[in-house]
């Protein structure tokens, strides 16, 4: 069993547990005639303290769904909402790729790497835990709230050497398109995380249409950030989430824009 300690901005420290990581079958159903599960805004699990709005896509902490432990190796997605000057105090990880994806406002972090650093919209951390390593995570700002995912995702194997980048990527990338910002070898220029996944972003406007095309045997998941969009019929506004399977391709509309991730998983 692995345990988090997270610290408040008084420092009052509250301790999360996790479920023991899972394989990368996962445990949301997988059932071969059943294409896309929608994982519904409102059913997510919460966390609400003095400094912390969080809602978990999958079991995190105090929150324990046996239907929602995972999909493949993507293994947390917490959408979090960090009031100004509020924040995770220093705390340990291993063993786990984590990606931070700021929507608005700036988080700063700093860690036991030597890393410091402020993370804003359009900006992506990735911070590979590995052998182990502490950070904290703030709202930079005194005055304004910060929002962001915090993703987790399973390594492809255990004793990584830890590692920390951060990317800029500037709007006309993701706009209109999905643009890669993380897979295993760092393609041109995305982060690199050590596993079998390819993380795309995308930024849509009213009337915009895309497709991002699937390999074989491959899954995805969809997280709408903001707006909203159409997936084969179904609608998705933001927070909902939507576990792909068996399909050639993804493909989404927006009457109303929206901002979205897409993660392309084996």
């Amino acid at each position: 069993m692995l345990f988090i300690a997270v610290t408040s901005r008084r420092m009052f420290p509250i301790f999360w547990r996790l479920n023991k990581a899972f394989s990368n079958e996962g445990c949301l159903h997988e059932e071969s005639d059943i294409m896309i599960v929608i994982r519904d805004r409102n059913d997510r699990g919460r966390t609400k303290i003095d400094w912390l709005d969080s809602r978990h896509s999958f079991s995190f902490g105090d929150y324990v769904d046996p239907n929602h432990m995972g999909f493949r190796s993507l293994r947390v997605i917490n959408d979090d909402r960090v009031i100004p000057g509020g924040g995770f105090g220093t705390h340990g990880h291993r063993d786990m790729e984590i990606v931070s994806y700021v929507l608005s406002g700036a988080l700063e972090h700093k860690d036991s790497l030597g890393s410091g650093s402020v993370i804003r919209h359009r900006e992506v951390q990735h911070m590979s835990a590995g052998t182990g390593v502490t950070h904290s995570e703030f709202n930079h700002s005194k005055e304004e709230p910060v929002h962001f995912l915090q993703i987790w995702i399973l390594p492809e194997r255990q004793g990584i050497e830890p590692s920390y980048e951060q990317k800029k990527f500037p709007p006309e990338q993701c706009r209109g398109r999905f643009q890669l910002i993380g897979d295993r070898h760092g393609t041109g220029g995305a982060l690199t995380i050590h596993q079998d996944v390819r993380l795309y972003a995308a930024e849509l406007a009213a009337g915009d249409e895309i497709s991002q095309d699937l390999a074989d045997g491959r899954r995805a998941w969809v997280q709408v950030a903001g707006g909203a969009v159409t997936l084969k019929g179904n609608e998705l506004r933001e927070g909902d989430g939507a576990a792909i399977s068996n399909e050639p391709s993804v493909r989404l509309a927006t009457d109303v824009g929206a901002e979205v991730l897409l993660f392309d998983l084996a």
